[in-house]
């Protein structure tokens, strides 16, 4: 059987960069940046995402799409039997990340109504901080969403990669930007809006420690969905005459925008109404609620607010469904439809016990930690750092001829950053990520 490709080039980078695009560029992006230094720190991470992470990407998409198979496949293929662990590693951290990931996007939906009804609509942060708490240890409501969240995921996986994934993209991208937009030239014309504008682009160099370096090179790998199969995946799509550095370059482009403009949409309001910028995670249930309820229109712009978040949920959770579909496609020969109902039942079993850790079941723990964030740290400290290092390895040490020819290097041409990009196969990346391993892990 002819395996599935994308059915423009325009498709598959919208299908890419939203599976880049999740809610680690909304949420967390701002607050970190805020940590760190403001403009510093998103000058070192634009240095290392136009590095290091388009290396990755161009590697992951040229692994796929030479073995024209899924992570499993790939690794496989091209490194051998010795390999193909790293292929399931991959697969494993996918269905990991769906398994709490579809519980956070279930809090997007659960915050949608709660805007529409005005449930937090509220100044009182403290208030705020209640709701969020009551909502999410909660032992049923959270269930509730997970399961919607997981469904509306599952319908577009079913659609297969370009009536579901591509044409989804096509259409989701673009509203993403418009609403971010539109909260953007609103934030911006609150008094004091521009203090946070200053305080984003300017760089304060004096903030700027060994710890910033790490955050900064950590979120760069991870908001661009690298070490995870899903780029493999999506690569194994890819046709022979689209350019995939072109193609990597525009998805690289467009993730750094979307973490630019979360930034001017979070970061002016903020400041507006003199709440804390680095206040962390609960900058999007608690802080931006309290900011919008001193807004004129608050209600609505809440509204658009958490279908943005929820957009920006659902686009990366298809690319962690693709994986874990292709999967039980490519190794078992199954139908789509079998293939990914059967793995997001499993998925959405697994989120059970990470949604109660948060509530009813918190006092179990697992070396430390409840499921949800033992979940959240194994795989985005050890899983996805290690398929990263193990990644540039293979690329750059036993299969670069391949990956050369997929970079277009057998049209016979000199390209100029070829040599840069084995450099960073065979030696950058893997130190530089395995310093976020052994960091991450200290």
């Amino acid at each position: 059987m002819a395996r599935s490709q994308w059915g423009s080039r325009l498709g598959f980078i919208l299908a890419a960069a939203g599976s880049a695009v999740g809610l680690g560029a909304i949420w967390k992006f701002p607050y970190v940046a805020s940590q760190n230094g403001g403009g510093a720190f998103l000058l070192i991470f634009i240095g290392f995402v136009f590095t290091l992470g388009i290396a990755m990407m161009m590697a992951e998409m040229a692994l796929g799409r030479a073995a024209q198979s899924g992570a499993v496949g790939a690794y496989r293929k091209m490194g051998g039997k010795n390999w193909v662990w790293v292929g399931y590693m991959g697969v494993l951290v996918g269905f990991l990340i769906m398994s709490f990931y579809s519980v956070v996007g279930g809090w997007t939906i659960a915050y949608i109504i709660k805007s529409v009804t005005g449930e937090v609509i509220s100044a009182d942060a403290k208030h705020l901080g209640s709701v969020f708490g009551s909502f999410v240890s909660d032992p049923v409501q959270p269930l509730v969403y997970h399961a919607l969240f997981m469904a509306l995921t599952v319908g577009v996986v079913l659609g297969g990669v370009q009536k579901g994934i591509e044409n989804l993209s096509k259409f989701l991208m673009p509203a993403l930007f418009v609403m971010m937009l539109v909260l953007i030239a609103r934030g911006l014309f609150l008094p004091g809006a521009l203090d946070g504008v200053a305080y984003f682009l300017n760089p304060d160099f004096s903030k700027v420690t060994g710890k910033t370096v790490i955050d900064a090179l950590g979120l760069a790998f991870f908001s661009l969905s690298l070490g995870m199969g899903a780029m493999v995946a999506y690569g194994s799509y890819v046709s022979k005459d689209t350019s995939i550095p072109g193609s990597a370059l525009w998805v690289v482009s467009l993730t750094t925008g979307v973490c630019i403009l979360a930034g001017l949409m979070v970061l002016p309001a903020v400041f507006a109404f003199g709440f804390d910028p680095a206040a962390g995670p609960g900058l999007t249930f608690i802080t931006m609620p309290a900011v919008f309820a001193k807004m004129v229109g608050g209600q609505l712009f809440a509204v658009v607010f958490f279908i943005l978040l929820m957009v920006a949920a659902l686009t990366s959770a298809v690319s962690l469904m693709e994986v874990v579909t292709s999967f039980m496609i490519d190794e078992f020969h199954m139908k789509r439809v079998p293939a990914a109902l059967s793995m997001a039942s499993l998925m959405f079993v697994l989120g059970v016990p990470a949604s109660l850790s948060l509530g009813e079941w918190s006092g179990y723990t697992l070396f430390g930690k409840g499921v949800f964030d033992l979940l959240d740290y194994t795989t985005s400290n050890i899983l996805m750092p290690l398929g990263g290092v193990l990644l540039a390895i293979l690329a750059g040490w036993k299969i670069w001829p391949e990956i050369h020819a997929q970079l277009g290097g057998d049209r016979g041409e000199r390209i100029v950053w070829m040599p840069a990009m084995k450099a960073i196969s065979c030696f950058v990346a893997p130190a530089l990520v395995g310093v976020i391993l052994v960091y991450n892990n200290l």
